[in-house]
């Protein structure tokens, strides 16, 4: 007797036709992504041929190593927005910002001047080293001036995959969760997909974005996912409806 195993799919296959993406590095010049307008327009070509409807796209802001302000990000939205006109590219598109959590990230949240990807939702990152000492002070303040928190692929963050409970705690603080979709393929390393599995099966995550920076991250959208059950993850990426706008 013959016995025949489901084949596993791409991650390409399994992102829907309307998706919306929360988080990725597609305004030209301006961080680690995207370097020219040219390179922008073909990957979200490449990203809306996959099955990318509409983009909120997330710049670095970084204290000493991408200084972006709220003034900057916007211009270099509304010059990217008139290249894609003129470039008869029509999805929608819009900025917001990925904060690095640290002093200048505070003083943001008491000025109210931060960029949000949907509402009051703001996306939030750590080091990957170590969390910040007063994580759940800047957690605390973040939530009592109005905001929800996002914070941007958990599974990356190595010194919490020993220790899984943290996860368990940073929910409990009011942490929505983003997994980074490419963790799925193992991407990121076998660990790194192993702790996404984990948070998938827990149902710890909330939303999903690409994290997009370059053409091999899109490339990679072709490697086949390596978790068991799809159903969780399938779940997840249905959630980024959400944010979905024109």
């Amino acid at each position: 007797m013959l016995f025949f195993s489901k084949k596993k799919p791409t991650l390409a296959e399994l992102i829907p036709e309307n998706f919306t993406d929360i988080h990725s590095h597609l305004l030209p010049g301006i961080d680690d992504g995207s370097k020219t307008f040219e390179q922008t327009l073909l990957m979200m070509m490449s990203l809306k041929y996959i099955g990318f409807s509409a983009f909120i796209t997330t710049p670095h802001i970084i204290q000493h190593v991408w200084n972006n302000t709220t003034e900057i990000i916007n211009n270099t939205q509304d010059r990217t927005l008139l290249d894609l006109r003129n470039s008869k590219f029509t999805s929608p598109f819009r900025a917001a910002a990925e904060y690095f959590m640290d002093d200048n990230f505070n003083k943001l949240v008491e000025t109210r001047d931060l960029l949000t990807i949907k509402d009051n939702y703001v996306l939030v990152e750590m080091s990957y080293m170590n969390a910040p000492i007063q994580l759940y002070t800047i957690l605390f303040d973040l939530q009592v001036a109005g905001y929800i928190p996002v914070l941007a692929h958990p599974e990356r963050y190595l010194f919490y995959h020993n220790n899984l409970s943290e996860y368990h705690k940073l929910k409990k603080a009011g942490c929505k969760f983003q997994l980074n979709l490419l963790a799925v393929t193992g991407y990121y390393g076998n660990q790194v997909a192993s702790v996404a599995e984990k948070l998938l099966m827990g149902g710890l995550y909330d939303f999903v974005g690409s994290d997009v920076h370059h053409e091999k991250h899109i490339d990679s959208f072709n490697e086949k996912v390596k978790i068991k059950d799809l159903t969780p993850l399938k779940e997840v990426i249905k959630n980024n409806e959400f944010f979905a706008f024109e």
